[in-house]
């Protein structure tokens, strides 16, 4: 079966895009739970849910939603991701990366569920299937800045900071001017004791527009 997959991205950025609060949030929720009930064997409406139960940080909720619709369709990606999403909020790691890989033997070249998966790995401790997790999306997608900077961080939390730094770079020229790719450079460059070169860093993150009383925090651990 064929399924229509909707992009995670939706769920970290909705609240800006679609411009609702959380109280919208829950009368929708509201909606949605009378129509389930109304309509007991329709998957669209428990995806819904769910996507809505993310908005709302009810992990438990979104879970048993997305049970129902793998009860009836084991395979059905959406429920995987958001399953699996909800799960890493909970802190249950290994029943994420169960669904993380099982969405990902049908849908191999989804970014998000790649980068859901390297997150997984990385709170499981393996950070080595994180590191190649990454290593195969940079090989996927090499013009995604959120791929290098997704690949730093976890070279960050291994300490591996030099390596960091040309990931970050990587992620510059293709984002010039995103403001967290200045403050991971920075925060790299201070973990190596390279304070000048990561004022530097911040000094350019304001010459590209990021207002300065955003970054004193960084600016103080340079002195």
């Amino acid at each position: 079966m064929k399924h229509t997959f909707i992009l995670p991205f939706f769920l970290l950025c909705c609240n800006v895009a679609c411009g609702q609060s959380q109280d919208q949030w829950r009368d929708s929720l509201a909606v949605l739970n009378k129509q389930a009930a109304a309509h007991p064997d329709s998957m669209e409406l428990q995806l819904s849910k769910a996507a809505v139960n993310l908005q709302l940080l009810e992990w438990e909720d979104a879970v048993k939603a997305c049970n129902s619709v793998l009860a009836k369709d084991g395979n059905n990606l959406p429920a995987l991701f958001y399953r699996a999403y909800a799960n890493n909020n909970l802190r249950r790691y290994e029943l994420a990366r169960n669904d993380y890989e099982k969405f990902l033997s049908t849908a191999p070249r989804n970014m998000e569920a790649r980068l859901g998966l390297a997150y997984t790995y990385t709170k499981l401790k393996r950070d080595i299937d994180a590191l190649n997790e990454m290593n195969n999306l940079v090989e996927m997608f090499p013009d995604s800045s959120i791929v290098y900077e997704a690949r730093a961080e976890v070279e960050k939390g291994m300490q591996s900071y030099e390596t960091a730094l040309y990931d970050i770079d990587e992620a510059l020229k293709r984002a010039p001017g995103k403001r967290s790719l200045y403050v991971s450079k920075a925060e790299t460059l201070l973990a190596l004791g390279r304070k000048k070169d990561a004022k530097r860093t911040l000094d350019e993150a304001v010459r590209n527009g990021t207002p300065k009383g955003l970054l004193l925090e960084w600016y103080e651990k340079c002195e």
